[in-house]
């Protein structure tokens, strides 16, 4: 079982990066897909989710309207396209595949917002 992230990087305030996550060794389809992140001496934490078969979305307050989940199940991908970026946004991000039965995470892709 893998996760792969990137697309991260530094990005100045207001600017956008999309982060990819790749899959492979599990039914992708039927997992729930969640994007994390951790900052710096923070608790990690949930910023979108994207639900197998309903496709049911869920967005941190924090993000909403600046964050946009998808995924391609043909390609066993999520992505997150991030746009408007803020200093508060530098973190850690981590790719979570999640079923009733069983979890997996990346290793997570770096983002820094920073002028």
């Amino acid at each position: 079982v893998q996760l792969v992230e990137s697309g991260g990087g530094l990005v100045q305030p207001g600017g956008s990066l999309i982060l990819s996550c790749v899959a492979s060794g599990f039914a992708f389809s039927r997992y729930d897909m969640n994007w994390y992140r951790q900052a710096p001496g923070k608790e990690r934490e949930l910023v979108a989710s994207m639900a197998a078969y309903t496709d049911t979305i869920y967005y941190v307050a924090s993000v909403k309207g600046r964050f946009t989940i998808s995924r391609d199940n043909a390609k066993n991908a999520v992505y997150l396209q991030m746009n408007s970026l803020k200093l508060e946004d530098t973190a850690m991000y981590y790719c979570h595949a999640k079923n009733w039965a069983y979890d997996y995470w990346g290793r997570g892709t770096q983002v820094a917002v920073s002028s």
